[in-house]
């Protein structure tokens, strides 16, 4: 058997010459019959899965799926090179969750390790068409679909209430993204760039930290503080405001010093990070009335939920003054990343191919029934 990430394939006794894909329990899916490639483009990782076509409203079905380290290839075009060739195939679509925002046909984003240009991609790699969608926007589909499982509930829902309404999805990592999901027919999703609105700083310590991450009369945004460069920052600030000497150079041995209560300074760093969190959640939650909750999502949330329990990130949250009662009905969810990314990015493209065969098969309708001759 080999193992990626997570999904048991059946190698098979010949190669798959890009026909099929064998799953653990001996069913097939062929790439003619419109398997296509669902890719979530991170700073640090790249996610990847062949993901087989479904009914309307379903889960994405995800035939192989594998994760890649960024710094490890020189471009997007050779991970997805590497993952085609390991399986043998050559599907003609690909769907691209990224952070950022597209622009004549590149993306726009701070954090990712090279240029992505969707027209260089689609030549470079002979496909048919490649697709953009925001990660968070992307994260939101598979939110609103209940597509998450194992999701971790830092606050729980209010009892009686039924939560039917927006939900807001908020990813830290390398940067800081957040998206909306809105019921309706169809449930719509809305990329936001809230990560780049102005940070807010209480009196007291958070304002010495905001002295320290920014420069003078310049614009500070939430990002600069809620990532992982934004953590590993908030404890060097911190270590110059306290005079000590930094110990760790990187987010993750500030999260665990944190964690493992050995180092208060990144304890502290932490405990700002969780407190900053809350108050951008309950911004987020109130501009775009969230009754249907809040979800975190990153790899390193999940690490540290007992950590985010014990912090001030919850009564953050809540205190809004008059607004209180409201953020109190609220549920706050964190998610791991998981394969989140990839099967909102499919069930985007998936819906929006139907509604574009809807839109195209309605205007036939129309334009056949203005030719008719009058009765």
């Amino acid at each position: 058997m080999m193992e990626m990430s997570g999904v048991a394939l059946t190698p098979s006794p010949e190669p798959l010459h890009g026909k099929a894909v064998l799953l653990g329990h001996g069913e097939s899916v062929g790439v003619g019959e419109g398997a296509f490639l669902s890719a979530d483009i991170g700073g640090t990782h790249a996610r990847l899965a062949l993901v087989a076509p479904t009914h309307a409203g379903d889960t994405p079905r995800i035939l192989a799926a594998r994760t890649y380290r960024c710094a490890d290839h020189p471009h997007l075009e050779d991970i997805v090179r590497c993952f085609c060739q390991k399986l043998d195939v050559q599907p003609r679509e690909l769907v691209l969750a990224c952070a950022g925002y597209l622009h004549a046909g590149s993306v726009i984003s701070k954090n990712l390790a090279w240029p992505v240009r969707l027209d260089a991609m689609k030549q470079a790699l002979a496909l048919e068409q490649v697709r953009f969608v925001n990660d968070l926007e992307a994260l939101a589909y598979a939110v609103g679909q209940k597509a998450v499982e194992g999701t971790v509930a830092l606050k729980h829902r209010a009892v009686g209430d039924v939560g039917a309404g927006p939900m807001v999805v908020i990813g830290p990592g390398t940067g800081l993204g957040a998206a909306v999901w809105l019921p309706g027919e169809p449930p719509r999703v809305m990329a936001t760039e809230a990560g780049h609105t102005q940070l807010a700083a209480r009196a007291g310590i958070e304002q010495q930290v905001l002295a320290r991450v920014s420069q003078p009369n310049s614009h500070a945004d939430y990002e600069a503080v809620l990532s992982g460069p934004g953590l590993h920052r908030l404890y060097m600030a911190l270590c110059a405001i306290h005079d000590r000497y930094p110990l760790h150079d990187e987010p993750a041995a500030v999260t665990a010093a944190a964690i493992e209560g050995k180092d208060e300074i990144a304890h502290r760093a932490l405990s700002l990070f969780c407190g900053w969190l809350g108050s951008f959640a309950a911004d987020l939650a109130m501009l775009y009335g969230a009754t249907g909750g809040v979800y975190l999502a990153g790899g390193f949330l999940s690490q540290m939920i007992d950590f985010m329990r014990q912090s001030p990130l919850i009564e953050r949250f809540l205190d809004k003054g008059v607004m209180r009662p409201f953020l109190q009905r609220l549920p706050i969810h964190v998610m791991g990343h998981g394969q989140y990314g990839v099967i909102g990015a499919a069930r985007w493209h998936l819906d929006s191919r139907r509604e574009h065969v809807r839109i195209g098969q309605t205007s036939v309708t129309h334009a056949w029934a203005s030719a008719m001759p009058p009765a």
